[in-house]
């Protein structure tokens, strides 16, 4: 019996109304230690009540619901379930001869219904929201932006690299700022520059004090001095920062162009797009993974009650997190590819719920 029938209904509408109800209790909490912990930023950067609420909370909602969907779909599971079993809902459906396979299909419907919600928030909306709750955190609550880097180095063509000393944000200059020209392993032009300061106006590179070296086949070289040159290559001011919060402003189109990109450019900052990537398609599709292992352990009737099932249901949630976090430090020391890391603790999990599901249909 496939069809859609009052059984269906009544346990997906248990889950999804007891999933955004929980969700919204938390994201209110949060939101209240967020303002008690922020306000005094508040007040003394001057921010305008309504670029608190719309530009700040507003969009920082979005970011909570996907960072609580999968643990909350979860503890939904374990809470309502358990609820039932204690209630002797589950025998009864039972005994009405639908099978333990049968019965999970609505949590399944509906636990892919959210994970499609959550994966539609991370691929699309979420970045535009961060790119303006961050941007809001900057003027208003971590204004200090001035960042000096060191020893930078990148591709920033086939054959094109790029050399930089330092750069401070003070001013947006570089020092010691050097492009050489390959041609396959042999070296055909260096550009030598004391500073390079970046122009807005024309999204180039104004060198100063430039020594230019033409390299010959042979063993000879032609070089020439500028007091000042202009240049316009593919490095731009932000390519200097992109990091593990610029990645979480960008869509899924330009998140892919970025990681192509630094690869090319060899940029070890690849490592923070190349996660966020993994874990905006990771986090939704574990929603289905904790809903099998929600539904095989509290679907019986336990001597300890709902508390001992919502115990376990916790445990194994932040287990899930913990992993999933560990998983992370495997790029961060390139021990595994982010493809294979990020989707390790699904992996796991898809096992541990494997068996669960056997025992419980037995």
């Amino acid at each position: 019996m496939l069809g859609i029938n009052k059984i269906d209904w009544y346990i997906a509408k248990k889950f999804i109304m007891t999933f955004f109800l929980s969700l919204l209790l938390i994201i209110v909490i949060i939101i209240i230690f967020d303002l008690s912990e922020k306000i005094d930023y508040f007040v003394k950067n001057d921010a305008p009540l309504k670029a608190i609420i719309f530009d700040y909370y507003c969009n920082y909602i979005p970011y909570l619901v996907n960072m609580f969907a999968s643990l909350f779909v979860f503890i939904t599971v374990v809470f309502f379930t358990s609820r039932m079993a204690a209630n002797s809902e589950i025998i009864a459906i039972l005994s009405c001869g639908v099978s333990f396979h049968r019965m999970i299909i609505p949590y399944l419907a509906s636990a892919a219904l959210i994970a499609m919600f959550a994966l539609g928030l991370n691929l699309f909306v979420i970045p535009h929201s961060n790119a303006t709750r961050l941007e809001f955190e900057t003027q208003y609550i971590k204004k200090n932006t001035n960042y000096h880097l060191r020893d930078i180095h990148y591709q920033t063509a086939p054959g094109q690299f790029v050399y930089i000393e330092s750069f401070s944000r003070w001013n947006n200059t570089a020092y010691k700022f050097t492009i050489e020209d390959m041609d396959g392993h042999r070296l055909t032009r260096k550009v030598s520059a004391e500073t390079a300061v970046w122009d807005s106006t024309t999204t180039g590179w104004k060198l100063n004090k430039v020594f230019i070296r033409e390299y010959s086949e042979g063993l000879r070289d032609q070089v020439s001095y500028k007091e000042q040159l202009d240049t316009v290559i593919a490095l731009k001011i932000r390519d200097l920062f992109n990091n593990e919060k610029t990645v979480e402003t960008l869509d899924i189109r330009a998140l892919n162009e970025l990681i192509a990109t630094q690869r090319m450019r060899g940029d070890a900052n690849v490592m923070y797009a190349a996660i966020e990537k993994q874990r905006r398609l990771t986090m939704p599709f574990s929603a289905l993974i904790l809903t099998i292992i929600g539904v095989s352990l509290s679907a019986r009737k336990r001597r300890g009650g709902i508390g001992w099932n919502i115990g376990i249901g916790i445990a194994i949630a932040f287990s899930y997190i913990f992993f999933l976090r560990v998983s992370e430090m495997f790029v961060y020391t390139d021990t595994l590819p982010p493809g294979i890391a990020l989707w390790l603790p699904n992996l796991l999990f898809t096992v541990v719920a494997y068996f669960l599901y056997k025992r419980a249909c037995k």
